[in-house]
């Protein structure tokens, strides 16, 4: 119940509705609108997979395990990177992955299955309409629920492998891997009633810039001029893979006996 009464509440989608599988979306005007008549927009479809699985464009939502999955593919093998995933729209000479995947969809997905925005990583304004070098401060309880793990699933040598993300960045001074930390889940904002990701085609970034929708918290994410793509270990460019956010956990869970 839960899950249906968030998909009544978002934004960009407040009248969609389980019903079927399948929530109406609304059709174009088969003529072009008046000057003065304002045009319905377009709401994504939620379409139900199975029990825990729901579908909104390319994205995959679990209720279950609160995974969310898009399609992507590697964008750079060499080169400085500031950003982990964007949109084909956007900055794609900065980034190890691009996707075709709409930035809406995902926070939608990431709206349904109750993940906790923190903005603590968006710098706060100056008096003069700048940003300033302080943040917000946000409590432990929502940096911890907004904390999620990101990794990469694609077929390696016939078998599909998964691992974080986080092994594909190398820094290159110190010539090891990104930690496998967390990353920050910042919502981003809305701008006159349109997701600023969908403009910028920021989703992932390393190197932190505006308001991004996930952001990387760790060591050096004020540097934008030490990470690159791991050698040897990143696919060749236009590998197709599968990114999959879930929420952060410290340790592995423990298996069932």
């Amino acid at each position: 119940m839960m899950f249906l009464r968030l998909l009544l509440i978002f934004p960009v989608c407040a009248t969609l509705t389980l019903a079927q599988g399948l929530p109406p979306v609304e059709s174009p005007p088969e003529s072009p609108p008046a000057p003065n008549q304002a045009v319905a927009p377009v709401m994504p479809a939620v379409r139900k997979l199975d029990n825990t699985r729901f579908q909104i464009g390319e994205v995959v939502l679990d209720q279950k395990t609160r995974e969310i999955r898009f399609p992507a593919e590697v964008n750079m093998t060499e080169d400085l990177l500031e950003y982990l995933i964007v949109h084909q729209d956007g900055k794609v000479h900065e980034s190890l992955l691009v996707t075709e995947t709409s930035p809406t969809h995902i926070n939608l997905a990431f709206t349904l299955l109750r993940y906790t925005p923190s903005p603590e990583l968006y710098p706060l304004p100056n008096a003069t309409g700048g940003t300033s070098g302080d943040f917000p401060e946000v409590s432990a309880e929502v940096r911890a629920a907004a904390r999620i793990r990101i990794d990469v699933e694609w077929m390696d040598e016939g078998k599909i492998r998964r691992i974080p993300l986080n092994e594909w960045v190398q820094h290159e001074t110190k010539t090891t891997a990104m930690p496998a930390g967390p990353w920050v889940y910042g919502g981003s904002v809305f701008e006159n009633g349109v997701y600023t990701p969908e403009i910028t085609g920021d989703i992932a970034v390393i190197s932190i810039i505006g308001f991004c929708m996930i952001s990387y918290p760790g060591e050096d994410h004020d540097n934008d001029g030490v990470w690159i793509p791991f050698p040897k270990r990143v696919p060749a460019k236009g590998t197709e893979v599968t990114v999959v956010i879930a929420p952060y956990q410290t340790a592995p869970p423990i298996p069932n006996p």
